[in-house]
């Protein structure tokens, strides 16, 4: 493995922000540090980049323990929110920083930094100031930057967070494409979870400085391992007594080890119509239409179904419903949670479709 991090902990004052983690990152990977505020994610990068030392534990890139290396000897690159460009300081010089102090021959530098003008798509802004870009230029300029001295790692701090919405989406592309090119492993953290989907390779989970799940995005998202992933990814609504919803009177019985059993559900895991329109007429409930949203791509449906209230989509090509309406609704499926775990369970009326009659 090109990373590893070893059972490392790190607290300030009584504030424990790492506890006990461990993780390994392929080489050439591009990986999604993702979690809530506070949760961990930048002590762990910091860690990683020497700019904070743990307090037990280890870190190891390329098999050697950097524990007691600094910052400038790991061979890494390291990427801002801020962008943290120099504004005295044009494209060129910039990127050229770290070459720069480190002495390297004039020659060597304008090479490396033609090289990265082209990959980064800057070419013909090189003489251009920080305040003369846009956004999106000034971030591909604390690539290049990062980028210049070849690291073993690149680490990326809510690198567009700063960016309107429409670049950040192209600049996400661009980056995952970017290090597909360049073969560099990378963890970046971020908030947002529509990044961390579309770019990461793997995902990495963490809340209250503990690690949570590590997998891809599919595997994280389709089978998260305990009741913090499953209710934190994607849009979920908690149901504190599935046992009243049609389908899942059973879960009261099953074995889900210690505490109460509570439910998440996904919206599209919700089913809702006119009961011509399911296929599984006999497996929903009946439930009312309180809130619809349009989402662009599709309707977002509040419908209320006893005590619960629930989200769900509907397609545009769908017949609309509006609030007030009476529709039938269908639970396929919902994660059975405890305190700590988190298990999938289907609808087992669905086993017996009835005929439906228009």
């Amino acid at each position: 493995m090109h990373i590893e991090v070893r059972d490392v902990s790190k607290t300030f004052g009584t504030h424990k922000a790492v506890a006990d983690v461990s993780f390994s990152v392929g080489r050439g990977k591009l990986i999604g540090l993702l979690g809530p505020s506070g949760g961990g994610k930048s002590t762990l990068l910091r860690m990683l980049a020497g700019l904070e030392s743990p307090d037990s534990g280890d870190v190891f890139i390329n098999g050697k323990r950097v524990n007691d290396v600094p910052p400038q000897e790991r061979g890494i690159g390291f990427v801002f929110q801020h962008y943290a460009l120099f504004k005295h300081m044009n494209v060129f010089d910039n990127i050229a920083f770290g070459l720069t102090i480190r002495k390297t021959d004039k020659k060597e530098i304008a090479a490396r930094v033609d090289e990265l003008l082209d990959l980064t798509g800057l070419r013909g802004f090189e003489r251009r100031y920080p305040h003369q870009l846009s956004g999106g230029q000034r971030q591909r300029v604390a690539f290049a930057r990062a980028l210049a001295p070849r690291p073993e790692l690149l680490l990326l701090d809510e690198p567009f967070a700063a960016i309107d919405a429409k670049v950040r989406k192209e600049l996400r592309t661009w980056l995952k494409q970017l290090i597909a090119t360049l073969g560099i492993t990378s963890i970046f953290v971020t908030h947002d979870q529509d990044e961390a989907v579309e770019v990461a390779d793997e995902m990495l989970i963490v809340q209250q400085g503990r690690l949570e799940q590590q997998g891809t995005p599919l595997s994280v998202y389709t089978a998260p391992e305990t009741a913090f992933v499953a209710g934190f990814i994607g849009q979920s609504t908690v149901i504190e007594k599935p046992q009243l919803l049609r389908g899942f009177e059973h879960v009261a019985s099953l074995e889900m080890g210690s505490g109460s059993s509570r439910a998440i559900i996904r919206p599209e895991f919700v089913e809702v119509g006119r009961r011509r329109e399911l296929l599984y007429p006999s497996a929903a409930a009946k439930g009312t239409v309180r809130h619809v949203f349009f989402r662009g791509a599709h309707l977002e449906l509040e419908v209320q179904v006893g005590e619960n209230r629930l989200s769900a989509h509907r397609s545009l090509d769908q017949e609309p419903l509006q609030p007030g309406d009476d529709v039938h609704v269908l639970i396929h499926r919902l994660y059975l949670v405890t305190e700590q775990t988190a298990s999938m369970v289907e609808n087992p009326l669905k086993s017996d479709p009835l005929p439906v009659h228009i």
